[in-house]
């Protein structure tokens, strides 16, 4: 392995812990804070008024990486997480701002992130060669039309990044889950490109967890956690692991799944599946579990889904 990876990887780290506290400082000096449903439990309302859009300081991981390999592959990668981040961005300012929990429409948010992914991915079809096959068991793969392909993909960006999106709910709880996700792309990859990219922002996580662990000094916002969204689909589709999803990010769709979930059965019996959507309010409100309980466990449940992923990519993919 190329040792200058680890040594940016180091540096990501640093410039995240040392520079964090003067973007905190801005943040709050902008009255840029965190709203908060009022559905949400009482200990969740005690975190109103805490600096919303920390994840804008990821954009380290971004220069670190290009500055390392200014390659086309990394240039892409770095891409993909600048323009999920916009919209998180967009969604955020208008939280923060106008200290409105809704933030900027559904609709706009879906149209803006389908668009993006459209792009991002005739790029990957047509500069970088990117064959439309889905790879599955056993060393086949399953060739598809390019539009079928596009269309299959487009959906699976999407709703990945907002599964991604919606794990961003508790203290240091995307952070703990999303590390062994980029770990997983940075052992499997055979590309300098993505290990970089997949280890500097391991990097930069650690350096942001430091202030958003329980209680949280700031939070990322859809800022961070959909440019992380975006980001990590599209290293799936660039090491062809896309059937390797349900396992690698289980925690990520058990999050988006509980959503639907509740959603559905409410409409159809008013009554709920779980105490509240996502599933990790539900093991607060129900059992009682802590916010750095539910951090750990989950985290404990990414390793153990990032590994078993790695043995069935290394055996059976």
């Amino acid at each position: 392995m190329d040792t200058s990876i680890l040594s940016a990887s180091g540096i990501s780290f640093l410039l995240v812990t040392l520079l964090t506290p003067l973007l905190i400082w801005g943040l709050r000096a902008l009255k840029l804070t965190q709203p908060i449903r009022a559905e949400l439990p009482p200990d969740h309302q005690a975190k109103r008024g805490t600096p919303l859009m920390s994840g804008l300081i990821l954009l380290i991981g971004i220069m670190v990486s290009v500055y390392v390999h200014p390659e086309p592959m990394v240039l892409f990668i770095g891409t993909t997480f600048v323009l999920f981040g916009i919209v998180g961005f967009m969604d955020d300012f208008r939280k923060a701002a106008f200290q409105d929990p809704q933030g900027i429409s559904g609709k706009m948010k879906l149209v803006l992130q389908f668009t993006f992914a459209f792009v991002l991915l005739l790029v990957l079809l047509q500069q970088f060669n990117l064959s439309p096959d889905i790879a599955v068991f056993g060393g086949f793969s399953l060739h598809l039309p390019p539009w079928l392909y596009l269309v299959i993909m487009l959906l699976f960006i999407v709703g990945s990044a907002n599964a991604i999106n919606f794990t961003d709910g508790l203290d240091g709880l995307l952070i703990n889950v999303a590390i062994p996700t980029f770990f997983f792309f940075f052992v499997i990859s055979e590309r300098v490109e993505v290990q970089t990219f997949s280890l500097v922002m391991i990097g930069c996580l650690l350096g942001l967890f430091i202030y958003n662990i329980y209680p949280a000094k700031a939070f990322m916002g859809d800022t961070g956690s959909l440019a992380i969204g975006g980001s990590l689909t599209f290293l799936a589709v660039i090491e062809k692991v896309e059937i390797l999803i349900p396992i690698l990010f289980i925690i990520y769709l058990a999050e988006q799944l509980s959503v639907i979930l509740q959603v559905w059965y409410y409409k159809k019996t008013k009554l709920r599946i779980f105490r509240m959507a996502p599933i990790h309010y539900h093991f607060s409100l129900k059992y009682g579990w802590s916010e750095n309980k539910i951090v750990m466990i989950f985290g404990f449940v990414s390793w153990l889904a990032a590994f078993v992923s790695w043995l069935l990519w290394k055996y059976l993919l």
